[in-house]
């Protein structure tokens, strides 16, 4: 299943594409506090919103994936997160990605 949702990738690097396991997910928040490399990461639910905590202090980077890609074949679940199902994904290949913000 192809999908037009946008990903997105934190990093403390510059590049142009993003490595074979490398992690993306669709959670704009998500992406941006992984960018700060954090060591510690949580989040809860807070009325109608996800709160993350976390202790990163690196600049960070944010991308999202500029080239059509598809559930299963390109990317798929990471198999051990600690997190919700469906907020982190693992890539099987390289993949373009674009710049758009420095955090």
């Amino acid at each position: 299943m192809e999908t037009n949702e946008v990903w997105y990738h934190g990093s403390n690097e510059l590049f142009d594409e993003l490595r074979e396991g490398s992690t993306i997910t669709r959670w704009r928040a998500l992406a941006e506090a992984f960018s700060h490399k954090p060591s510690m990461l949580g989040y809860g639910d807070y009325g109608d919103d996800k709160s993350i905590v976390h202790n990163g202090t690196a600049k960070g980077y944010l991308y999202i994936v500029d080239e059509p890609i598809e559930v299963g074949a390109d990317i798929y679940q990471h198999p051990r997160t600690t997190m919700d199902e469906g907020a982190e994904f693992l890539t099987k290949r390289s993949l373009r990605v674009k710049l758009i913000a420095e955090l």
